[in-house]
């Protein structure tokens, strides 16, 4: 693991162009359509096309003289079977280029699609892993309607296996988006229960590449802004989506924790959610953020000094105080910053009969991949998997029967009531 995160820190890893700001979208349009592309592929969801948010790119697209088709089928946890007819829709069609628009889903399923165009030889399951691919992916350019994945800017596409109840993680440099448009106007729409699971996203994203073993001083200036811009700006997305200060910094700041986890990957937290997407369908965004703050507890003994230093960039204390203080301040902070936006504590469709084999499937996806700071056993994933569980129905005490309940009781001659003077009640 300590060879794999040295040489991760020598592997190029390009980094899209970035445009910021409302209206950023029709600006990628115009830039996309001069470079001179056959046809695009647009590939988005069926929500987003019908809402509308295509227009400034499509209108800036045909004002350049580009050609583009739409496919917008994506559904979340985008299965290999949707993968594979967006590969038959771009081959019909003639594409040479993908203009991904959504959330993760789309992002993801644009490099899942781009892939494999390059790779005709390797069915998706044979490009999962790293650098499976021989050939370099077809030309991105991303365009994120959510603030989380930070898809936009990493070398990871992670699609749903629905016949083996798992997720498929296909990794290459060579598919980070060649330019991306970070416009919030095409986020103020994003209902608050979505904008708060995605921005727990981002800061689940951050926060393992900042306490994993692969960190670097580089990751740790990127993970840092992003927590501090999580902390300051989530609350006011959510309760207030039309705000395009709080929209566009939160866009930077899952742009900058998909930097900082591309290069520092991330861990337990990341490898439990797969499994809950995997076999219940869990938005990915949401089940991180209920196993984030059990690991975060999990972890303390290991990475208290890492904590204490988000606890200070989240402004939750100061720099002054005693680290594991400052420790026990950062998980309480992301407790109530989930309690505050929603965030539910328990997977109500979690299942105690599963525990064991979700437990080992994540224990396989981080032991073989992830640089955890604290290793998990198989026990104590299980009990951590099981503090989520769904809360159980108190179940009624059953009455006890009473000698008046048993015993038939003797009938009673009703008393005449003298009939009482009522007043009037204005209507």
């Amino acid at each position: 693991m300590k060879g794999a995160g040295k040489l991760l820190r020598f592997v190029p890893i390009p980094q899209p162009t970035l445009l910021v700001g409302a209206g950023s979208s029709g600006r990628l349009g115009q830039a996309v359509a001069g470079f001179g592309h056959t046809k695009l592929l647009i590939v988005t969801d069926a929500v987003i096309s019908k809402l509308g948010l295509l227009k400034d790119l499509t209108d800036a697209l045909t004002a350049g003289g580009a050609s583009f088709v739409v496919f917008d089928e994506i559904t979340p946890d985008a299965p290999i079977p949707l993968i594979e007819k967006g590969i038959d829709f771009y081959r019909e069609h003639d594409c040479d280029a993908i203009v991904a628009v959504g959330g993760g889903s789309s992002m993801d399923a644009s490099k899942a699609i781009a892939v494999s165009i390059a790779n005709p030889r390797k069915k998706l399951r044979g490009l999962a892993g790293y650098f499976k691919g021989l050939n370099a992916a077809i030309p991105i350019y991303a365009i994120p309607t959510t603030a989380g994945t930070g898809s936009e800017v990493t070398v990871a596409a992670v699609i749903a296996d629905p016949e083996r109840h798992s997720k498929l993680v296909i990794v290459d440099p060579r598919m980070v988006p060649k330019m991306a448009a970070l416009d919030p106007a095409l986020c103020t729409g994003l209902p608050a229960p979505i904008t708060a699971a995605t921005g727990i996203d981002a800061l689940t994203h951050a926060v393992e590449a900042f306490i994993g073993n692969w960190a670097t001083p580089h990751t740790d200036g990127l993970a840092l802004s992003a927590v501090g811009l999580i902390f300051e700006n989530l609350r006011t997305a959510c309760k207030q989506g039309t705000d395009l200060q709080a929209r566009e910094k939160m866009l930077l700041a899952s742009t900058y924790a998909g930097m900082a986890f591309t290069r520092a990957n991330v861990g337990y937290v990341h490898a439990i959610a797969h499994q809950f997407g995997g076999r219940y369908h869990t938005p990915h965004g949401l089940a991180n953020a209920i196993v984030l703050p059990h690991v975060l507890r999990f972890s303390l003994p290991n990475v208290s000094e890492r904590l204490a230093q988000l606890a200070v960039r989240a402004r939750l204390g100061t720099d002054d105080e005693r680290e594991d203080v400052l420790a026990q301040k950062f998980i309480d902070g992301v407790v109530a910053l989930e309690r505050d936006i929603g965030i539910p504590t328990h997977l109500d469709a979690l299942k105690e009969a599963d525990i064991p084999a979700l437990a080992k499937a994540a224990l396989f996806e981080a032991h073989t991949g992830y640089p955890v700071p604290r290793y998990l056993t198989q026990r104590g994933c299980e009990d951590l998997i099981r503090l989520v569980l769904p809360a159980r129905p108190t179940k009624p005490a059953p009455a006890t029967p009473t000698a008046e309940a048993t015993t038939p009781a003797k009938a009673k001659t009703p008393r005449k009531r003298k009939p009482r003077a009522t007043q009037a009640q204005p209507e």
